[in-house]
Parts: structure tokens; C-alpha cells; sequence
């Protein structure tokens, strides 16, 4: 099956106009949107029934977590292994979790743990465009040479007449330092993501550009609709991007963005209960993931939503190095925050009936290294001694580590894979970043083995050339 580029389904409208002129005047028409916020209205996916439709909420740990604090504790292995947290038992027998995961550990029940996942990127760009594209290749690279998963499903599931976007970034996985880390590649990039960024948690927040709070405002908007009409005749002999073409194929859905009630609705945490944000946790984190929840069952199919920041410690990620965090210090501050947002979300899908449907994957691009390194601090702050302190670390490990996996239908309970006694290695059932990918695929009822998508040169590629759906993960029937 081969997908090529999606019809413009409005280019009989009439009228010529000049593309200066346009970006003169056309963006402002359109309450003030910029050509970027335009490329973030996105298409949806055609399944009739929302209450029908899968999803994927993707929790990002940007920088790599270590899978020794978190999900593989290793008690028995030698001191300059096993870190000074102790595992704790959770609701399923034999299973255990770091001591810094109480919530995790009653709710143990509703997710599976996989703790043999592997690969070849050692650098966070590189680690990532595995997880997220699918390359297999080991060298960083300053951004993507192959389409995201989340852009390829956004790609085909496009349907203009939905009012709300499909794919949702809520602090979107987009970048890493100076290098993109997700991205279009060959596809049109209207199809990337509705970006939401900020903190949910602020009393100040709100997402622009969605539903006026003013009804007067939408009826203005509607009667300026009329520069359409001459959008069809600029000239695209300037357009090497597709960007124009972008504006004209999701110009539709920016205007239903703008004026409808239900995506007003859908992205306003303060429609929640007091007690459920409270749940939650009343912190960046948590109202994430709230948000994520509320888009989900709006009928939102993809939603990536990153952890890091302050609520990280001095650099704001994962990357615990010694020269960044001391890495103890760093996860004793951020668990906290990231269990509570975790376990909630996760309970949260499962009280409202969601679990079938949506699948929840919590990941970085990679562990850290189970040898634990000691060297100086090269700046003091939060989980940081002062520039000079010598302090432990542990750096990037691409060669084992966990993803937690919960809801969409799957059997929860247990743990898939394992790792030896150190952490270091994959001892059973190695899972490579083409099964993560194709276990997603799987869950969405896209067929990743048989669609292709042409590159720049118009070569068909493979969503995904290799690669087996994770059987362990499967919808239970």
C-alpha cells in the first residue's frame, strides 16, 4: 500500500493575490496565527466514534533515566553498582520497584514492565532518532533523515473535518539541546505537532489560539474567510518547502481550531475537579499529564508529552553525569514529582474506561550506565554540588534498559525481559527500538510491514523496515 501526498481539497477557489501580500495581511486575517502556529493545526483520524478510536500517550524521560533507580533495581549487585536505594515490593508478587516509586508500586497491577530494551545510539540524539524513527544509526545527526512514528500516523490518519488536532505535543518531543529529535523528514510538515508548551500548572496558562472565549470574535474571523479564496493562486514556483501548500491543506482546521467550543473544552484543565488536579500533583508534570488524559478522551490519537526542566534539577533533563547532577541527590528530588504524575495518569485511564483503548508508554532513548562513575561537578545547583565537588554519576547505557507499558488493552501485571546481575546486558527476550515501534503501529491497527511513504525523491520507503510487534504486549481479546 502506498501513500502518496494528500489532495488539496480546496484548490478551486478562485482569485489571485500576491504571497507578499498574503503574508502581509492573510496571517493577521486569521487572528493574528504565524505561519509556524499554522503548521501546528493538525489533521485527524478518520475513525467515526471517538469512544473507538486508539491512542498512544508517550511519556518522555528527556536525557535517559536510569533503569537501576527506577525500574531494574539491582540490591544484590557490588556497591559501585547498586546505588543506595533499596527496591520495594508492589502489588504483584515478586515484582519490585526503587523505594523512590511507592505509587508505582500499589497500582503495579495496571502496567507491565519491560526491562530488556537495546540499542546502538550512545549519543541522545542519535538514541532518540532510533526510539522514535526507527534509524539504526549509531552517529548523532543534527535531525531526523526518516519521518517520526508520530508524524507517520498523523500522516495517515489525516481528516480535515475534525475540530481538534491529532497529534498533540504537550511539551513535544521535538528537540535536544541544538539537535531535532523528532521531525517530518520527507513528509509534509503540517503533519508534526499542535505544540503546547509551558506550564499547565501556572494560573496564567492557557494554549493560544484555541476557541475564542468571545463567540463575537469567531463570527469576525468567519466573515474574513473570503482571502481563501485567492490562496490557490500564489505562486508554489517559490515554494520548495510545501509550505504554502501546508497553509492551503490545513487553513480549514486552523479556522475550526479557532472557534470551536469542544477544542476550547478539551485543552482547559480548569473544567477539572480541585481533587483531580490535586491527584495529579499540582506541578508541571502532573498537569501534563492531565492534559494528555483530557485530549485522549476527546478523541486525540497520538500525545507526546516530555518530562524535564526544573523539576529535574540544575540542567533540567535526565542526564545524570556527574558533572551535571549528583545523580542521587537528582533522583531523590525528581521521583517524587514524576510518580505521582505517572500512577495518576495511569489510574486515571483505568477508573474511566479508557485502558482499552490507550496505551501509555513511559521511556527515555536510554538508561544509564550501571557503574557508577564519581567525578567533579561542573556547576552547583539543585542535585548538584558546587562547581569542583566530586560527586557520582552514572552516564549513557544505549545496552539495557526499561520502558514502563500500561493500558491499551494489554496484559499488566508482570515484567518482560531482564537484565543480568549488574544491569549491564540483556540476559532474555532483547527488544530492539523497530519492536518498540512496531508494538505502537500494532496498537493503532497500522500495518508498519506493508505502507510505504515516498522520500524527497519519491523512492517508497517502509513506516518501518524492521522490526516485529513485541508479542508480550499484545491486546488481550
Amino acid at each position: 500500500m502506498s501513500i502518496n501526498g494528500k489532495p488539496n481539497a480546496l484548490s478551486s477557489c478562485p482569485g489571485p493575490i500576491k504571497r507578499r501580500e498574503f503574508l502581509r495581511i492573510g496571517l493577521s486575517g486569521f487572528a493574528s496565527l504565524s505561519l509556524p502556529r499554522l503548521f501546528q493545526l493538525r489533521a485527524q483520524a478518520a475513525i467515526e466514534n471517538s469512544k473507538d478510536r486508539t491512542a498512544v500517550i508517550l511519556v518522555w524521560l528527556r536525557g535517559g533515566a536510569s533503569h537501576l533507580e527506577t525500574y531494574d533495581p539491582k540490591p544484590d549487585a557490588p556497591s559501585e553498582f547498586r546505588g543506595i536505594f533499596s527496591p520495594i515490593s508492589t502489588s504483584v508478587p515478586g515484582l519490585q520497584v526503587c523505594e523512590l516509586l511507592p505509587r508505582h508500586a500499589k497500582i503495579a497491577d495496571k502496567f507491565t514492565l519491560l526491562r530488556s530494551m537495546a540499542h546502538t545510539g550512545g549519543g541522545h540524539p542519535a538514541g532518540s532518532l532510533q526510539m522514535l524513527t526507527g534509524d539504526p544509526d549509531s552517529q548523532d545527526k543534527e535531525k531526523p533523515v526518516f519521518p517520526d512514528w508520530m508524524t507517520v500516523v498523523n500522516f495517515l490518519r489525516a481528516d480535515r473535518s475534525r475540530p481538534l488536532p491529532n497529534y498533540v505535543g504537550v511539551n513535544p518531543v521535538t528537540r535536544y539541546d541544538n539537535f531535532t529529535i523528532a521531525g517530518a523528514a520527507y513528509v509534509n510538515p503540517s503533519y508534526g505537532p499542535f505544540t503546547v508548551n509551558g506550564d499547565p500548572n501556572d494560573p496564567h496558562f492557557e494554549v493560544p489560539n484555541i476557541g475564542f472565549k468571545d463567540r463575537a470574535q469567531g463570527e469576525r474571523l468567519s466573515e474574513r474567510i473570503g482571502l481563501k479564496q485567492s490562496l490557490d493562486r500564489l505562486d508554489r514556483a517559490v515554494d520548495q518547502l510545501g509550505s504554502m501548500r501546508a497553509i492551503d491543506d490545513f487553513e480549514a482546521q486552523a479556522l475550526s481550531l479557532l472557534t470551536s467550543p469542544l477544542a476550547r473544552e478539551a485543552f482547559d484543565l480548569n473544567s477539572e475537579p480541585d481533587r483531580t488536579r490535586d491527584r495529579y500533583g499540582r506541578h508541571q508534570w502532573g498537569q501534563q499529564c492531565l492534559m494528555a488524559r483530557r485530549l485522549v478522551e476527546a478523541g486525540v490519537e497520538i500525545i507526546t508529552t516530555t518530562f524535564d526542566g526544573p523539576l529535574c534539577g540544575r540542567v533540567g533533563n535526565w542526564d545524570d553525569h556527574a558533572v551535571n547532577h549528583h545523580v542521587f541527590d537528582a533522583l531523590k528530588f525528581r521521583l517524587p514529582y514524576f510518580d505521582q504524575a505517572v500512577s495518576a495518569l495511569i489510574e486515571d485511564i483505568y477508573d474511566r474506561g479508557l485502558d482499552k483503548r490507550v496505551l501509555v508508554i513511559v521511556t527515555g532513548e536510554f538508561g544509564r550506565t550501571p557503574r557508577i562513575e564519581k567525578v567533579a561537578s561542573s556547576g552547583g545547583g539543585v542535585a548538584s554540588g558546587s562547581a569542583g565537588t566530586v560527586q557520582p554519576g552514572r552516564d549513557h547505557w544505549p545496552r539495557a534498559f526499561s520502558q514502563l507499558w500500561a493500558g491499551g488493552g494489554i496484559k499488566t501485571g508482570g515484567v518482560i525481559g531482564a537484565t543480568d546481575k549488574h544491569g549491564e546486558e540483556v540476559v532474555d527476550r532483547l527488544a530492539t527500538p523497530g519492536d518498540f515501534l512496531a508494538t505502537i503501529y500494532r496498537h493503532l491497527g497500522i500495518d508498519a510491514g506493508q505502507i510505504t511513504i515516498p522520500d524527497f525523491s519519491g523512492r517508497p520507503n517502509l513506516i518501518l523496515p524492521r522490526g516485529s510487534p513485541i508479542s508480550e504486549l499484545a491486546r488481550q481479546s
